[in-house]
């Protein structure tokens, strides 16, 4: 029975399928974590573009 688990154990660690979805997991995770950065990013340069734009329509008017 141990032996038997041992074995599971050891060719689960030799096997590369593991490590490339860990990997492909870890890719997937930066880009998300990018994605939500320029998002960010984007709206807050396009809040202070509409706020600026605003004020200028106010003051003319």
């Amino acid at each position: 029975m141990l032996a038997n688990l041992r074995n599971r154990i050891e060719n689960f660690l030799k096997k590369e399928d593991g490590p490339t979805a860990v990997e492909y997991a870890v890719m997937l995770a930066l880009i998300i974590v990018i994605c939500l950065t320029a998002v960010q990013l984007l709206g807050k340069n396009s809040s202070a573009l509409f706020q600026t734009v605003a004020q200028s329509i106010a003051s003319t008017t």
